[in-house]
Protein backbone atom coordinates (compact mmCIF):
# COMPACT_ATOMS: atom_id res chain seq x y z
CA UNK A 1 0.00 0.00 0.00
CA UNK A 2 0.98 3.60 -0.51
CA UNK A 3 0.52 4.50 3.17
CA UNK A 4 2.98 1.78 4.20
CA UNK A 5 5.53 3.15 1.75
CA UNK A 6 4.96 6.68 3.07
CA UNK A 7 5.49 5.45 6.63
CA UNK A 8 8.74 3.71 5.70
CA UNK A 9 10.06 6.71 3.76
CA UNK A 10 9.05 9.08 6.57
CA UNK A 11 10.93 6.86 9.04
CA UNK A 12 14.04 6.93 6.84
CA UNK A 13 14.03 10.67 6.07
CA UNK A 14 12.90 11.65 9.56
CA UNK A 15 15.51 9.39 11.10
CA UNK A 16 18.12 11.00 8.88
CA UNK A 17 17.07 14.45 10.05
CA UNK A 18 17.26 13.36 13.68
CA UNK A 19 20.58 11.51 13.30
CA UNK A 20 22.38 14.14 11.24
CA UNK A 21 24.47 15.25 14.24
CA UNK A 22 26.04 11.79 14.45
CA UNK A 23 26.18 11.28 10.70
CA UNK A 24 28.17 14.51 10.27
CA UNK A 25 31.01 12.89 12.20
CA UNK A 26 31.49 10.19 9.58
CA UNK A 27 34.78 10.63 7.76
CA UNK A 28 34.68 11.70 4.10
CA UNK A 29 30.87 11.83 3.81
CA UNK A 30 29.92 13.82 6.91
CA UNK A 31 30.19 17.24 5.28
CA UNK A 32 28.12 16.16 2.30
CA UNK A 33 25.45 14.67 4.58
CA UNK A 34 25.41 17.88 6.57
CA UNK A 35 24.84 19.99 3.46
CA UNK A 36 22.09 17.63 2.28
CA UNK A 37 20.43 17.77 5.71
CA UNK A 38 20.55 21.56 5.62
CA UNK A 39 18.62 21.50 2.33
CA UNK A 40 16.04 18.96 3.57
CA UNK A 41 15.61 20.44 7.08
CA UNK A 42 13.04 23.11 6.08
CA UNK A 43 10.72 20.27 5.04
CA UNK A 44 11.15 18.40 8.32
CA UNK A 45 7.73 19.47 9.52
CA UNK A 46 6.15 17.87 6.44
CA UNK A 47 8.02 14.63 7.07
CA UNK A 48 6.85 14.78 10.68
CA UNK A 49 3.21 15.16 9.67
CA UNK A 50 3.46 12.23 7.23
CA UNK A 51 5.13 10.06 9.87
CA UNK A 52 2.56 10.99 12.51
CA UNK A 53 -0.46 10.46 10.26
CA UNK A 54 0.76 7.20 8.69
CA UNK A 55 1.96 5.82 12.03
CA UNK A 56 -1.30 6.79 13.72
CA UNK A 57 -3.33 5.25 10.93
CA UNK A 58 -1.53 1.91 11.18
CA UNK A 59 -1.64 2.01 14.97
CA UNK A 60 -5.42 2.37 14.87
CA UNK A 61 -5.78 -0.32 12.19
CA UNK A 62 -3.64 -2.79 14.10
CA UNK A 63 -5.29 -2.03 17.42
CA UNK A 64 -8.78 -2.56 16.01
CA UNK A 65 -8.46 -5.32 13.45
CA UNK A 66 -4.80 -6.17 12.95
CA UNK A 67 -2.84 -9.03 14.40
CA UNK A 68 -0.79 -6.84 16.79
CA UNK A 69 0.92 -3.47 17.04
CA UNK A 70 4.15 -3.40 15.05
CA UNK A 71 7.27 -1.39 15.79
CA UNK A 72 7.04 0.42 12.42
CA UNK A 73 4.11 2.55 13.52
CA UNK A 74 5.45 3.20 17.01
CA UNK A 75 8.74 4.47 15.59
CA UNK A 76 6.83 6.51 12.99
CA UNK A 77 4.79 8.22 15.69
CA UNK A 78 7.99 8.89 17.65
CA UNK A 79 9.68 10.40 14.60
CA UNK A 80 6.63 12.56 13.91
CA UNK A 81 6.53 13.81 17.49
CA UNK A 82 10.27 14.52 17.54
CA UNK A 83 10.15 16.47 14.28
CA UNK A 84 7.02 18.40 15.23
CA UNK A 85 7.94 19.04 18.88
CA UNK A 86 8.31 22.81 18.55
CA UNK A 87 5.07 23.15 16.59
CA UNK A 88 3.06 20.94 18.97
CA UNK A 89 4.31 22.36 22.27
CA UNK A 90 5.33 25.90 21.35
CA UNK A 91 8.73 25.34 22.99
CA UNK A 92 11.92 25.08 20.96
CA UNK A 93 12.85 21.54 20.04
CA UNK A 94 16.17 20.22 21.27
CA UNK A 95 18.56 20.26 18.32
CA UNK A 96 21.51 17.88 18.46
CA UNK A 97 23.60 20.11 16.22
CA UNK A 98 23.11 23.07 18.58
CA UNK A 99 25.14 21.38 21.31
CA UNK A 100 28.92 21.37 21.41
CA UNK A 101 28.85 17.85 20.04
CA UNK A 102 26.35 15.15 19.28
CA UNK A 103 27.48 13.11 22.28
CA UNK A 104 25.57 15.11 24.88
CA UNK A 105 22.28 14.45 26.62
CA UNK A 106 19.04 14.71 24.72
CA UNK A 107 20.81 15.44 21.43
CA UNK A 108 22.53 12.06 21.61
CA UNK A 109 19.26 10.35 22.46
CA UNK A 110 17.53 11.93 19.45
CA UNK A 111 20.43 11.01 17.17
CA UNK A 112 20.38 7.38 18.31
CA UNK A 113 16.60 7.27 17.86
CA UNK A 114 17.14 8.67 14.37
CA UNK A 115 19.51 5.84 13.50
CA UNK A 116 16.97 3.35 14.85
CA UNK A 117 14.28 4.99 12.70
CA UNK A 118 16.47 4.68 9.60
CA UNK A 119 16.99 0.97 10.27
CA UNK A 120 13.27 0.42 10.94
CA UNK A 121 12.36 2.31 7.75
CA UNK A 122 14.72 0.20 5.66
CA UNK A 123 13.36 -2.95 7.30
CA UNK A 124 9.83 -1.79 6.48
CA UNK A 125 10.71 -1.46 2.80
CA UNK A 126 11.58 -5.16 2.69
CA UNK A 127 8.76 -6.45 4.91
CA UNK A 128 5.65 -7.65 3.04
CA UNK A 129 2.49 -5.70 3.78
CA UNK A 130 0.19 -8.70 3.71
Amino acid sequence: MIIALLLDLANIVGGFLLAVALLRRLPRVGDDLGRFAARVAPFGWLVGIVALVAGGYYLLVHLISGPRVFHFEVVGIGVGLALLWDRLTGRPAPRPEAAQGAATGLGLLLAIFGIIAIVVGIQGLFTPDG
